[in-house]
């Protein structure tokens, strides 16, 4: 009886083990996907600000590359995160 409740522990932790891993390679391409939504929408806008007023551009891709470089490093922070629960939990 002792092994039967073993097992079924052992084999219930494998399966939260797996959902865990699951939550955290969903969580990872959400990322990727809200990063690449929002550098798209900047660069987008960037465009459209450059073609209104042609003699701001300088300014606006200055302001472009720096939202989106703020964009990317949160990215790579939350996958970061992501790939460490995913190899700790192994």
């Amino acid at each position: 009886m002792d092994y039967m409740i073993t097992s079924v522990l052992a084999a219930a932790e494998g399966a939260n083990m797996s959902l865990a891993i699951f939550g955290a390679v969903i969580a990872a391409g959400l990322i990727i996907v809200g990063a690449a939504i929002g550098v798209g929408i900047i660069g987008g806008k960037a465009v459209e600000s450059i073609a209104r007023q042609p003699e701001a551009g300088g300014r606006i891709f200055m302001s472009m590359i720096i939202a989106a470089a703020l964009i990317e490093g949160v990215t790579f922070f939350a996958l970061l995160i992501c790939f460490l629960a995913v190899f700790w939990m192994k």
